[in-house]
């Protein structure tokens, strides 16, 4: 069996004390990369630091994590503000990670939106292109992940910017390619086994069964672990050994 790698990217930093990063820590021996919280939809100045400090030393690679500033929701609601301020807002939070890593001789290699702002750059192909064009001048070395074949993709590419298509192992699919809305029943998996099996259709299959009934084809080059998952732990410990029994290594 020849062996093949694959990517795992997991968001980290969201909350708000030193024992919430040693718990994402927990999580770091088994990811190749995390999407570090900036401090507006969660984080703060101490959870950036040491989330970027446990990545240094369990030597994954580390990206922003932008998302809408509003911690009170978590950042999972769209907010009723103009496109130059989301795009300002996004680059004001990478540049600010990206000044703490530097304190630590660390360097951010991505950038993966969060939530509703994830979300709402997939459906407005005006705002994806807003961004990835100021992705281009104001922080061009960065690749930007988001979901596979969708618009941030399209941006992306328009604007000459490296791009790795995600899958989620830990959400829900519709026939329409798009994340289930976490309002839908069964839209968010419980239990690790949904998550392994999905993860193992991906990179075997590349298609996904969804809960609205119906099949996708989903290529992906890096895969999401939610790192706020109850079972984000036991889904992280149990993939090296499912993943190596295809072949594949997580790296």
């Amino acid at each position: 069996m020849q062996q093949q790698y694959i990517d795992i990217n997991c968001d980290l930093g969201e909350g708000q004390t030193l024992a919430d990063c040693d718990k994402d820590a927990l999580l770091m021996p088994y990811l190749s990369r995390c999407n570090i919280a900036c401090g507006k939809h969660a984080g703060n100045e101490q959870t950036m630091y040491q989330t970027l400090l446990h990545a240094k030393q369990h030597n994954i690679l580390c990206g922003a994590h932008p998302g809408y500033a509003d911690p009170d929701n978590f950042g999972r609601l769209s907010l009723a503000i103009s496109i130059d301020e989301v795009v300002a807002s996004v680059v004001a939070q990478t540049q600010h990670l990206a000044h703490i890593a530097a304190s630590l001789e660390q360097k951010l290699v991505h950038i993966k939106l969060h939530g509703a702002l994830y979300n709402d750059a997939e459906k407005s192909p005006e705002l994806a292109g807003a961004l990835c064009k100021a992705f281009t001048t104001q922080l061009p070395h960065l690749s930007i992940i988001g979901l596979a074949d969708g618009a941030m993709q399209t941006a992306a590419q328009k604007h000459g910017l490296a791009f790795l298509r995600e899958g989620f192992m830990d959400r829900a699919y519709l026939t329409n390619r798009q994340l289930a809305p976490r309002t839908l029943n069964g839209s968010v998996y419980t239990k690790s086994e949904q998550c392994i099996a999905q993860v193992l259709a991906l990179v075997q299959q590349g298609a996904l069964e969804t809960l609205d009934g119906g099949t996708v084809s989903v290529q992906v080059d890096t895969l999401c672990l939610h790192g706020d998952s109850p079972i984000a732990l036991d889904v992280a410990q149990a993939l090296p050994n499912e993943l190596a029994a295809v072949g594949f290594v997580i790296k």
